[in-house]
């Protein structure tokens, strides 16, 4: 019973992590890469702030010297409580920047829907204050919506790489770009940044109160209209990685309570679509069981030492009888030591140690996020994370 909980644990994680993106790939060698034209529709493009003096400047900036027609680009800042100068900094930049302002802070889905309001685009865009995008971002942006059945397009999110922390979160976004990459051949990816993201206006339908995960639930709802959301990896949007590994879990927990959140709801998945309901399950609903399966894992090698199986020969690697479960115990105890002091270690060897640290803190992450979605303590209010410094650099 020990080597099937062991074995059924392991399966889970590797499935997850592994198995889904090498089966997604077979299945994308089938498909020929989107190819899509020159297409500049106009723009609105939403920037979602709360007390961003620090960064809003430089990102109006660089907003506006993207490569893309000024007559066909509306920028509104939908400043959300903000008490500092975001709202005076954002005027400053009138009349290419339109502000929308609301004092009493109602959160970012709150803020997105007010400006919504003044949106006059064919496509808004949405962004956060504190990235920065590459100059023809918002001409991939656009491209995808050539194709009618296209309802929503994201982007690349790239972290300036630096330590092993940003070694770790750099390389969890290219594993994501890959994933989402094959999800598009197949016709439709699940998953979003919502720094980098964009939707047609006409199928915009804002989250209810309480939703932590906007970018997330509006994606959704274009997949139950019957349009693709799908993944264009030229739209590069960089990004600083969080000061501490602890300032990182933080943002994660509340992310995976949304995550947690949205598995509350079913109805809402498209059932009619089979393959993307595959995608969702695999790449959604799957990873936040994760850290069970590593807990399950990890105390069923345990348990092997002081109760093997004691099965002879081939059935002896399923029952976890001598001496697999003493490879099984080790290798768990080498992954955890690893973790453990990953982030002590320097150089090129630091930053590869880093990796297990870095998914150990993500399913802690999640388990955090598990409790605050079941106690009702996630607000639905963003939190402002900060950043090592102003967006920008080397992705």
């Amino acid at each position: 019973m020990i080597g099937i909980v062991f074995w059924a644990a392991v399966a889970l994680v590797a499935y997850t992590y592994a198995g889904y993106p090498l089966l997604l790939a077979l299945a994308a060698r089938l498909r020929r890469a989107p190819q899509w034209p020159d297409h500049t529709p106009p723009l609105t493009l939403i920037i979602a702030a709360h007390n961003e003096e620090a960064v809003l400047a430089e990102k109006l900036r660089s907003t506006l010297a993207l490569d893309y027609p000024a007559d066909l680009l509306q920028v509104i800042v939908a400043a959300d409580g903000s008490d500092d100068g975001t709202a005076a900094i954002a005027a400053s930049f009138a009349p290419r920047v339109e502000v929308v302002h609301r004092p009493h802070r109602a959160g970012k889905m709150a803020a997105i829907n007010r400006a919504m309001e003044h949106a006059r685009g064919e496509v808004v865009v949405f962004s956060d204050a504190n990235n920065r995008y590459l100059s023809n971002a918002l001409r991939e942006m656009g491209r995808p919506f050539a194709d009618p059945r296209v309802g929503a397009v994201t982007g690349r999110k790239t972290v300036a790489a630096e330590d092993g922390l940003s070694y770790s979160e750099g390389l969890y976004w290219r594993y994501e770009s890959k994933i989402r990459t094959w999800e598009t051949r197949l016709g439709c990816c699940v998953g979003v940044n919502g720094e980098v993201f964009a939707i047609r206006r006409s199928l915009f339908n804002p989250a209810p109160p309480g939703v932590i995960n906007d970018d997330a639930w509006m994606a959704l709802e274009v997949i139950r209209a019957g349009q693709n959301v799908v993944y264009n990896p030229r739209a590069v949007s960089v990004e600083r990685i969080s000061p501490t590994a602890a300032d990182e879990t933080r943002r994660r927990a509340r992310m995976v309570a949304g995550h947690y959140q949205m598995l509350g709801h079913p109805g809402r998945w498209p059932w009619r679509r089979p393959v993307v309901l595959w995608e969702i399950v695999s790449h959604k609903v799957l990873r936040p069981l994760v850290p069970f399966g590593m807990i399950a894992a990890a105390v069923a090698a345990a348990l092997a030492l002081f109760l093997p199986g004691r099965r002879p020969g081939a059935a002896a690697l399923l029952s976890l009888a001598p001496p697999w479960n003493w490879i099984a115990a080790a290798s768990q105890a080498a992954f955890y030591t690893l973790a453990a002091v990953g982030q002590r270690l320097g150089g090129a060897v630091g930053k590869v140690a880093y990796v297990p640290r870095f998914l150990v803190d993500s399913n802690l992450a999640a388990l955090r996020g598990l409790a605050r979605h079941l106690r009702g303590g996630q607000s639905a209010n963003w939190e402002r994370v900060a950043r090592r410094e102003a967006a920008g650099g080397r992705p």
